[in-house]
């Protein structure tokens, strides 16, 4: 599936979910104990809470985050053209979303809002064991409609990517379920990561139901997926999801993935990073890489080793933003293919 986006001036990948900035410091164990933070968790926080701890963090770096926002931004470090859609209010921190956004090469042209929640964040409090413990404000982010939805732009990507998390609120639903309606009326692709196992069980049959009906490629790792289809191993899963969706990429952490099409199977080994330091991100990287793959034309097989490579750079680092260039990942995959072809 070949997409030539740069033929029609458009994108390869509009990605649709929570605009959140993470803001990520250090801090000591006593610290955290201080402030009443339960050390490794991730804690959902109103924002009169989230204002008090943003006031007693130190130093901090501010980065646009949120799973299918980290997708967009390494899908454009990877030579992509993507475009996202998400969320802000006109505050300090929505300022720093776009910016930062726009600055990773993705093109976001969602308006802030002018009145109530401020930017979502995630307070990111890392100790000297490299532990995360998080506290997220949702914010701003909880108010993405269908008025966020521009028929142009979906029309102008070969693929919508949704991120799962946004079926916790009614009217993200609706701007999803806008955005599949006009991605296929346009004879565009629908993907769809399921985000979360825990997001599954509470969307299961819905998940389901759109897996069967609307979806053309679906994201997911082991325990999501199994979550869906309610078995107990992922070979179970494995075919069940192929009898519903066009195709599959379905992580398994350090054992690689499986992607599926049909009866056409790919198991790619995962890649050992350098060192291990930090997986969040990992699963957003690899579906950078798989999309960034088939942008190229690339079979599902070599798609699935630059999902790899991606995911393997990811967790050699802090944080969900590559630190090194991931264009010379494309070209090791991208090179490799051609030369054996």
């Amino acid at each position: 599936m070949e997409i030539a986006a740069g033929q029609h001036g458009g994108f390869d990948v509009l990605g649709i979910g929570n605009a959140i900035v993470d803001v990520v410091a250090y801090a000591e164990d006593a610290f955290l104990e201080e402030l009443g933070l339960v050390k490794g968790a991730m804690t959902l926080v109103d924002e009169e809470r989230c204002e008090f701890l943003y006031r007693r963090m130190g130093p901090a770096h501010e980065v646009s985050g949120g799973s299918c926002a980290n997708t967009m931004a390494a899908l454009a470090a990877l030579g992509g053209r993507a475009a996202y859609v998400g969320r802000v209010r006109d505050d300090q921190l929505g300022q720093v979303f776009g910016h930062d956004i726009r600055a990773a090469g993705v093109t976001f042209r969602s308006l802030p809002s002018r009145d109530g929640p401020s930017t979502a964040r995630c307070l990111v409090f890392v100790t000297p064991d490299a532990q995360r413990t998080m506290a997220t404000y949702l914010g701003a982010c909880v108010e993405l409609g269908p008025e966020d939805i521009d028929p142009e732009l979906v029309r102008a990507a070969e693929i919508t990517y949704l991120e799962g998390y946004l079926w916790d609120r009614p009217e993200a639903k609706a701007a999803c379920r806008k955005a599949a309606e006009i991605c296929h009326g346009a004879g565009r692709k629908l993907a769809l990561t399921l985000s979360d196992a825990f997001c599954v069980e509470r969307w299961r049959e819905e998940f389901r139901e759109l897996v069967a009906r609307e979806v053309d490629i679906l994201f997911a790792n082991e325990a999501e997926i199994t979550s869906l289809y309610e078995v107990g191993s992922f070979d179970e899963a494995l075919q069940e999801v192929r009898r519903h969706v066009h195709f599959a990429a379905l992580t398994r952490g350090p054992k690689g993935s499986v992607v599926v099409r049909g009866e056409e199977l790919h198991v790619i080994d995962a890649v050992a990073p350098e060192r291990l330091l930090d997986t969040t991100g990992a699963g957003d990287l690899y579906a950078a890489g798989f999309l960034r793959g088939l942008a190229a034309g690339l079979d599902l097989g070599a798609c699935g080793r630059l999902g790899s490579l991606c995911a393997a750079e990811i967790i050699g680092q802090y944080g969900a933003r590559a630190e090194r260039p991931l264009q010379p990942l494309f070209a090791r995959v991208h090179g490799g293919v051609a030369a054996g072809s």
